[in-house]
C-alpha cells in the first residue's frame, strides 16, 4: 500500500466553476467542494455542468467525507448528484449547510443525509485527514479555508477568499490563524486564482453601499435587483437600502425565497419582518415603495431576469420606469448572454444599472496584491493554483515565482492531473480521464459532446428530412419524395432549389446500388453545399412495400 498523499482535481482547474477536489491517502479519500458550472454559449439546451467524478465511482467505499468551504453554487451546486453516489457525512459551517439543506430537500435526499456542522474554530478527522477551519472573507458569510494535516505534510486549501477589512458581515479574514498555520510549516498551498490577472486589491464590499444609495435616490419606480440567490451579503445590503429609503422588499423565485428564509432563520440575514412582503402584495403597492430581489444576473433563460428579458415571466413584466440593478460580474464566457439580456431589458423600457455603469458589484476574490500577501504569509514549499481558467492558473503560478517559490515547486495543472507528495517531494501522477458532465432536464450525463455538437449543427444550418417509398423488388419510387425541412430555408420561397433537390433524389434512386440512405445523404450534402454554402443535417428514411 503506497503511503503518499495524492491530490486529484475533478473540477475547477481549467474553468470558472464546478470546483471539486479529491484528497487521497492510505486508500482513503476526502472530497472538498462539489460545485456546478454554467454552460457556455454553444452548449445548447444544457442547464448546468457538474464535475466528472467517474474516477471515484469504483472507490465508493474509500470516500469517507465531503467538506464544503462555502455556500456558493460553484462549490455546492452538485451536492445532490455527488451525495447520491457517495452517501457520506457532509461537513460545513451553519450557513453552508443551510444552503445545502435547501438543495437536498428539493431533491428528496435530506432525510438520507448526515450533515455535520462545524465552525471556524473546530477541527475534525476524516480518515487519515485532520481538518481545521479558518474563517475567510468572501461575498457570502461563513466561508472557511482548510488546514489539512496529513501523514505526508500540512496542506492549506484556501477556498474563495479576499482580505476585505470591512466586509458586510464585519468578519474579516482571520489572518492570525493563517499565520499560526504558517508557523507549522506548510508543505503545499492550494489557493484561489480567479483574479490572478487583476492588479492591486479587490475593493471592499462596502463600496457598493454608495452606489446603491445613488440608485435608490434617483429611482422613481420599482427597483429590481438581480444577483445569485446565494450571494447573501448583497441581499443584506439591498435590505439595508430598502430600510433607509422606505421601501419594502420581496424575494422572487424559489431559490431566492428559500435561501433568504433559511439565512434569516439562522441569523445570517438581518432583515426586519415588517420590511418583507410577498410578491403578490408587492405588485399591488406603489412602484416607488418596493424592491424585488431576483435571480438571473447571468441572464440564464430559466431565471426571473431571463424570463423578464424574453417577456415570458408569468407573474409580472418589466414596465416603463423600472430600474434594474445587475449586481454581479459576468462569468467568463457568459458576457454575450448578459449583454443580450441587458439590451432586451432596456428595449422593454427599464433603466439597467450594471458594472461599470455604477459600482453595484465587486468581486469576492483576492486581487494580485492580496494573493502576494497570502503567499508571503503562508510561505509554502509547494503551490498548486486552483479555481480558474488556465490563464488564471498560469498567472497565479507567475505570481508565486515572483513571491520566491521556485518554478519547479509550482504545479499549474488542469482537471484530472493528479499531484503526489511523498517524502517531501512533489511529482505529477497519472492523469485520469474526465470532462464535462452535462445536466439537461432530469438527465445527468446522458447528453455528451456529440449530442451538443448535433444541437449546434441543427441550430446553425437546420435539417432536411427525406422520406421515400420504393418498390421492394424493383427499387422504383412508388410516389414523389416527401421533403421536410426546418431551420434551413423557407421551403415555399425556395421552390426552385427544392425542385432541384427532388430531381437529385430521383436520379440517385434510379442508379442506387447498395445503401440508398447513405448514397442519398452524400449526394444531397454535396449538392446543397454547392448551391447554398450551408451544411444542414440530412436524414433519409426509406419505406419498402
Amino acid at each position: 500500500m503506497s503511503k503518499k498523499l495524492r491530490i486529484v482535481p475533478l473540477g475547477g482547474l481549467g474553468e470558472v466553476g464546478k470546483n471539486m477536489m479529491a484528497y487521497e491517502y492510505d486508500d482513503q479519500i476526502m472530497i472538498v467542494d462539489t460545485g456546478i458550472m454554467f454552460p457556455e454559449n454553444d452548449m445548447l439546451g444544457i442547464d448546468y455542468i457538474i464535475p466528472d467524478y467517474k474516477y471515484l465511482q469504483d472507490k465508493r467505499d474509500k470516500v469517507k467525507g465531503i467538506v464544503i468551504t462555502h455556500g456558493h453554487e460553484d462549490h455546492t451546486g452538485a451536492i445532490r448528484h455527488v451525495f447520491e453516489e457517495f452517501p457520506v457525512p457532509i461537513y460545513g459551517t451553519a450557513l453552508t449547510l443551510g444552503l445545502i439543506e435547501v438543495k437536498l430537500e428539493r431533491a428528496k435526499l435530506l432525510d438520507k443525509s448526515k450533515l455535520i456542522e462545524v465552525d471556524a474554530d473546530d477541527e475534525i478527522e476524516i480518515g487519515p485527514f485532520k481538518v481545521e477551519f479558518c474563517h475567510v472573507a468572501h461575498s457570502i458569510p461563513d466561508c472557511v479555508a482548510l488546514g489539512i494535516t496529513t501523514p505526508a505534510g500540512f496542506v492549506i486549501h484556501t477556498g474563495d477568499y479576499k482580505f476585505d477589512p470591512t466586509p458586510v458581515d464585519n468578519w474579516p479574514t482571520d489572518i492570525a490563524k493563517l499565520a499560526e498555520w504558517a508557523k507549522r510549516g506548510v508543505m503545499v498551498l492550494l489557493a484561489d486564482s480567479t483574479n490572478a490577472d487583476k492588479p492591486g486589491r479587490t475593493p471592499s464590499e462596502r463600496v457598493i453601499d454608495d452606489a446603491f444609495e445613488q440608485v435608490f435616490n434617483k429611482a422613481k419606480g420599482r427597483i429590481l435587483v438581480a444577483t445569485f440567490a446565494s450571494l447573501l451579503s448583497r441581499v443584506q445590503q439591498v435590505a439595508e437600502a430598502c430600510e433607509s429609503h422606505d421601501r419594502k422588499i420581496a424575494f422572487v423565485g424559489y431559490s431566492m425565497r428559500e435561501n433568504a428564509k433559511m439565512a434569516r432563520k439562522l441569523g445570517y440575514l438581518d432583515v426586519p419582518e415588517e420590511l418583507v412582503v410577498s410578491l403578490e402584495d408587492a405588485l399591488k403597492m406603489p412602484p416607488s415603495k418596493v424592491v424585488l430581489m431576483c435571480t438571473g444576473s447571468q441572464g440564464e433563460p430559466s431565471s426571473i431576469m431571463g424570463r423578464l428579458a424574453a417577456g415570458t415571466n408569468r407573474q409580472f413584466d418589466v414596465k416603463e420606469g423600472d430600474t434594474i440593478i445587475l449586481s454581479s460580474t459576468p462569468i467568463p464566457g457568459n458576457e454575450e448572454t448578459v449583454h443580450r439580456t441587458i439590451n432586451k431589458l432596456i428595449r422593454r423600457g427599464a433603466e439597467v444599472i450594471y458594472d461599470p455603469i455604477a459600482k453595484v458589484h465587486v468581486s469576492g476574490h483576492a486581487g494580485q496584491d492580496e494573493m502576494y500577501d497570502m503567499l508571503h504569509l503562508i510561505k509554502p514549499e509547494f503551490v498548486i493554483p486552483v479555481h480558474g481558467e488556465l490563464r488564471h492558473l498560469t498567472h497565479h503560478g507567475i505570481l508565486a515565482q515572483k513571491a520566491g517559490i521556485p518554478a519547479e515547486n509550482i504545479a499549474v495543472i488542469e482537471n484530472g492531473q493528479a499531484v503526489e507528495f511523498k517524502d517531501g517531494k512533489m511529482k505529477l501522477g497519472k492523469r485520469i480521464p474526465g470532462g464535462y458532465v452535462f445536466v439537461d432536464g432530469a438527465g445527468v450525463g446522458d447528453v455528451g459532446p456529440a449530442v451538443v455538437r448535433d444541437r449546434e449543427a441543427l441550430a446553425k444550418d437546420g435539417f432536411i428530412f427525406v422520406n421515400l417509398r420504393v418498390n421492394r423488388g424493383s427499387g422504383e419510387l412508388l410516389r414523389d419524395p416527401e421533403i421536410i425541412t426546418r431551420g434551413f430555408v423557407y421551403q415555399k420561397a425556395s421552390q426552385e432549389l427544392f425542385d432541384a433537390v427532388n430531381k437529385k433524389i430521383k436520379q440517385t434512386v434510379t442508379r442506387a446500388n447498395g445503401n440508398l440512405e447513405n448514397d442519398l445523404q452524400q449526394v444531397l450534402r454535396s449538392f446543397l453545399y454547392n448551391e447554398t454554402k450551408r451544411r444542414p443535417m440530412i436524414f433519409v428514411s426509406v419505406d419498402e412495400s
